[in-house]
């Protein structure tokens, strides 16, 4: 009986830290879900960004005189 009672409190600490982490891995889980949201907002933004840049360079051209504007 005595060896009983002493599984008891340890089966409940063991039920105890099993909730435990599994909260902790849920909040990482959702940590992680926001983050690759921002992450790809951020990859089409970059990619926004690169578009605009291109079609710059494509309207105005490469060959750009490096020159000083004419108020130096």
């Amino acid at each position: 009986m005595a060896e009983d009672s002493q599984k008891i409190p340890t089966l409940v600490t063991l039920e105890e830290r099993l909730t435990f982490q599994q909260r902790q891995l849920d909040e990482l889980n959702e940590v992680i879900l926001l983050q690759q949201a921002e992450l790809e907002r951020q990859r089409r933004e970059l990619t926004k960004l690169a578009n605009l840049a291109q079609g710059l360079l494509d309207r105005t051209g490469e060959d750009l005189p490096h020159e000083k504007p004419p108020h130096y």
